[in-house]
């Protein structure tokens, strides 16, 4: 267990690598997150649809799996409901003033940090099904935590708060993955059944996620490089899996 709980916790600590990347080259290149996006997603589209949703059905059959699947959806949509929470390059960052910049990110942390325990309870289900389907899952969300770390940075910083400060945030945010992992390895003990509905939550959490939040802002702008980081990461998804 300690070793998963290792690796969730690197998964996690992927959104301060993220406040890192604003911190240390200021001004970030549109083409760079409008690309990372579409990786992210792409990646995530694999995993979903290469792994998770054929080991559910698998394991605990389609019902479990519909089940599942529906549930993560209803899960996020929740979430984005009572915490919804802001990206990069929305009008609403660059036209507020300074204040509300400082009140803005602070909203974003608490969204971004309440979003990463269901992802964490995802890597959970992974890891109870198979040690390689855990670590897909970590890799997935890692690569998507990053963006979203520089989304929790940029009005930090913005609003005047220390680098000391968004970095610690960040790693708060992090640290509520392994949090979550714990709690569905603790869970998704109990039979096949439920290693099955979790597999499947996390499809449909990262589902939602990948058309709810990473298609829509990498097709903000520079849409030909989100569509390129999206075909690049499912690539590498069906090559790693």
């Amino acid at each position: 267990m300690l070793e998963d709980l290792i690796v969730s916790s690197l998964a996690g600590l992927a959104t301060a690598v993220g406040a890192l990347i604003v911190i240390l080259f200021k001004k970030i290149g549109e083409k760079f997150i409008f690309s990372t996006m579409g990786f992210a997603a792409g990646i995530m589209i694999a995993v979903s649809t290469l792994e998770l949703i054929p080991e559910a059905a698998e394991l605990g059959g389609n019902f479990n799996t519909a089940l599942g699947f529906t549930l993560g959806v209803i899960l996020m949509y929740l979430l984005d409901i009572f915490v919804p929470h802001s990206h990069i390059g929305s009008g609403e960052m660059e036209n507020d003033e300074k204040s509300k910049f400082k009140k803005m990110g602070y909203f974003i942390f608490l969204g971004i940090a309440l979003h990463n325990l269901p992802e964490g309870l995802a890597i959970g289900a992974g890891f109870e099904a198979q040690k390689s389907l855990g670590m897909s899952i970590a890799i997935a969300l890692a690569i998507h935590n990053v963006p979203e770390g520089m989304a929790t940075a940029v009005p930090l910083l913005a609003g005047g708060v220390s680098k000391l400060k968004v970095v610690i945030l960040t790693l708060i945010a992090g640290m509520m993955t392994p949090i979550g992992t714990f709690i569905g390895m603790l869970l998704f003990q109990i039979s096949e059944s439920f290693i099955a509905i979790g597999l499947s939550l996390a499809a449909g959490a990262m589902i939602y996620i990948v058309s709810d939040e990473l298609i829509p802002h990498s097709h903000s702008g520079h849409s030909h490089w989100g569509n390129f980081g999206l075909l690049l990461g499912f690539l590498l998804g069906f090559l790693i899996l």
